[in-house]
């Protein structure tokens, strides 16, 4: 939990302009966009079972359901400043294992998936086409829950990069897995990025209008680094900035608008996760002026209580 912390801290003293804002509280109502009635009612009053806390991975508390709420309510924001302006970043985020009915792997609610939908639901206010939404999910874990809320949606693209013999160990399809094999270093593991960019544009290519999608949500996971006590991949540093430099170019390339989840990092040292993450957020401001007048709003959730 310190990183969110370290990483906000960072951002505050080392990227100038950039706007640093509290996070909303995500709503009831936009958490029924993916999640079941009884499962929010559940999380919010506090009365998950105990099994249902252990597959989360923590306890219940007040703290619990409040940072849960704002980290998803951080992606909501980021994706309308996106829209917006071109790219945004959630500090926290990508809690991609959350089903509609239940939380895992330290994920409560999935944030991807509420501020993709509140943004569809918002989208028709000012447009003539409903917006097509793509996920690019390169955490090192499988977006298992991600994967099956949008398994029947075909205004969501779920494309995940992720480690084959990782958890989740019952991995959910998404429109586009590449497995990769423990030990996967740079170079295999930007190629396979290459070749599932170009599936994914193409994809949108062949569907109605022809035309990318309207907003992308990027994974920005550090957990693929060869330090990463949780990841058993070893990209350098050097080849997860290349791997964020082209999602963000490919993006831009297009003009379609980038929200960011920061997502996992596990590293033995936690001062060098957030200094992968910090670089992330660097070369994100970097290419948002390519497609937007604006790219300085990055929206960060308060720390952990």
């Amino acid at each position: 939990m310190a990183k969110y912390r370290l990483l906000r801290d960072r951002v505050a003293n080392e990227l100038a302009g950039v706007e640093l804002v509290e996070a909303p509280l995500a709503s009831v109502a936009e958490l029924m966009l993916a999640h079941t009635p009884a499962y929010v009612a559940a999380v919010i009053d506090g009365t998950l079972g105990a099994t249902e806390q252990r597959e989360i991975g923590f306890p219940w508390s007040p703290q619990m359901v409040e940072r849960s709420r704002r980290s998803v309510g951080a992606s909501v924001a980021a994706a309308r400043a996106a829209l917006a302006g071109g790219v945004a970043v959630n500090l926290a985020g990508g809690t991609h294992h959350a089903h509609a009915d239940r939380g895992s792997g330290f994920c409560v609610f999935n944030d991807v998936v509420v501020a993709a939908r509140v943004m569809q639901a918002e989208w028709p206010q000012r447009h003539a086409r409903p917006l097509r939404v793509a996920v690019v999910d390169l955490d090192v874990h499988q977006g298992n829950g991600t994967a099956a809320l949008c398994r029947d949606d075909a205004s969501i693209y779920t494309l995940s990069l992720h480690g084959a013999k990782n958890f989740p160990f019952r991995k959910e399809p998404s429109d586009h897995d590449v497995e990769l094999p423990d030990g996967c270093g740079d170079d295999d593991y930007l190629a396979a990025l290459d070749g599932a960019l170009q599936r994914m544009w193409a994809h949108h290519e062949a569907g109605p209008g022809g035309a990318a999608p309207g907003l992308i949500f990027f994974l920005a996971g550090a957990d693929p680094h060869e330090a990463d006590r949780l990841g058993r991949l070893k990209l350098t540093a050097a080849g997860l900035a290349e791997r964020d430099r082209r999602v963000f170019a490919s993006a831009a390339q297009r003009g379609v608008p980038v929200a960011v989840s920061m997502a996992g990092g596990y590293g033995h040292v936690i001062e060098d996760t957030v200094a992968l993450q910090l670089n992330t957020l660097r070369l994100a401001l970097a290419h948002g002026p390519t497609w937007a007048s604006r790219a300085d709003s990055l929206w960060s959730p308060p720390s952990p209580a």
